[in-house]
């Protein structure tokens, strides 16, 4: 075979093998196969898209590119969750603690976030002193002692995916079902879990916008997952607005910790309730919903999905006392008022565009080298569907460098859309897979 017959392949509505595609994946790894020739095949793949055994087969060779880790030694099934991403959504970080503290395994392996907001290794390396650096004796011995951790992923887990999206990045091949679900699903599976729940997000905060996009991915990511012998679950989920209140790593730690301690109810914890309720799910650790979303309570309001989270603090070299008062996270110099410019209800945000004023503050960043500032952001004061007055506080901005604040509250009010009568807001949770 040669890597012209399979670009012509594909091009013309193909299937190819599961030998063809390793070809493939490990040819432009090992570098026999050049960018431009792997670029004109993910172009003839955005065309004409690949069918459920290709699509499995890409993530294989992906998961294979290098390192898988092997959780075998750990006790229990070994549950992880994958969220597409979105604004304020720091599911992670109140599922884990509730799954772990219900008996479940918890061991994850988290990425960078790039744009809106820090990723969870960011907002966890806002608590001081707390490190995701861990080797992998380390971080068995933690989840063995904690029942959680999140850590970083290690440097040679799939090369595959970080070379294939830095392609796909610059030939306007990224929005593919196929290859966003291989893209996920290859580092899901090479992280070694035995069970996985998938966080899609659609609205104007999520990458998939659409929600019958949304269901699509959700729906190849469960075939992959399933496919690979893994117990895989799905929710398609809500984010038409910041999932939470806290916009900004520390702040979101502190929403997070307040959540776990019974002080805030709302969407953050809606959402987090129902995926943690899976993971036991999948865990064998509850046979239906009901049943596990009773576990997940009774585990938040005896504190001790609160205490699991300190012990996992204390376990990678943070300051447990944080979970206790959280005064002792990064606070910003300065914070502000943003007063609402208009009388009536609030009808829609644009999610995304309320990630971006919090980037300007600092608490995002635009390219992997950019430095993040773990004290700032924003926290939303108003919710789709509220009636709001004018000069009612719409959200307060917490502020160190006030170099783009200007910028900032310009978009955010922007994209804050305040109209007369009252606004339908929609489901949180969209769909099931």
């Amino acid at each position: 075979m040669t890597v012209t017959d399979l670009i012509q392949k594909k091009r013309d509505r193909g299937t190819l093998s599961r030998q063809e595609i390793d070809y493939l994946v490990s040819g432009y790894v090992g570098g026999s196969i050049p960018d431009y020739q792997m670029s004109a095949f993910l172009m003839a793949v955005w065309f004409n898209g690949m069918d459920h055994d290709e699509t499995a087969g890409l993530t294989t060779a992906m998961m294979n590119s290098g390192d898988v880790v092997d959780l075998s030694a750990l006790p229990g099934i070994k549950v992880d969750k994958h969220s597409t991403g979105g604004v304020a959504d720091t599911t992670t970080l109140v599922a884990a603690p509730v799954v772990a503290a219900c008996g479940g395994t918890v061991a994850k392996m988290s990425g960078r976030g790039l744009g809106h907001t820090g990723g969870t290794l960011d907002k966890l390396e806002s608590i001081p002193g707390l490190s995701v650096s861990w080797d992998m004796a380390g971080f068995t011995r933690i989840v063995r002692d904690c029942g959680l951790s999140v850590i970083g992923q290690t440097a040679n887990l799939v090369p595959a995916d970080k070379m294939l999206y830095a392609l796909r990045d610059v030939t306007a091949t990224v929005d593919n079902i196929s290859l966003i679900a291989s893209s996920i699903m290859s580092k899901k599976l090479a992280s070694g879990s035995d069970a996985i729940v998938l966080d899609v997000k659609t609205g104007s905060g999520a990458f998939m916008k659409g929600f019958d996009q949304a269901m699509a991915l959700a729906s190849e990511m469960v075939s992959i997952g399933r496919h690979a012998g893994k117990n895989t679950m799905a929710l398609v989920t809500d984010m038409s607005q910041p999932l939470g209140n806290a916009v900004g790593n520390a702040l979101e730690v502190q929403e997070a910790i307040e959540i776990l301690s019974g002080f805030h109810k709302g969407d953050l914890l809606t959402v987090s309730r129902a995926l943690a309720a899976r993971m036991l799910m999948v865990s064998g650790l509850a046979e239906e919903e009901d049943g596990a979303e009773q576990k997940v309570d009774e585990a938040i309001s005896s504190g001790r999905a609160l205490e699991k989270l300190k012990a996992m603090i204390e376990a990678q070299g943070g300051d447990p006392r944080v979970c206790d008062d959280v005064t002792l996270l990064p606070r910003a110099k300065k914070r502000l008022k943003i007063e609402a410019p208009a009388d009536g209800y609030v009808h829609a945000m644009d999610t995304a565009e309320i990630g971006m004023a919090a980037l300007l503050l600092g608490a995002g960043r635009r390219t992997k080298t950019d430095t993040i500032d773990p004290a700032v952001g924003i926290w939303m004061q108003k919710r789709l569907g509220d009636r709001v007055e004018t000069g009612e506080i719409l959200g307060e901005f917490h502020v160190n460098n006030e170099a783009a604040l200007e910028e900032s509250v310009e978009r955010f009010l922007k994209a804050v859309h305040i109209q007369k009568g009252p606004a339908t807001v929609p489901a949180l949770i969209r769909g099931r897979v």
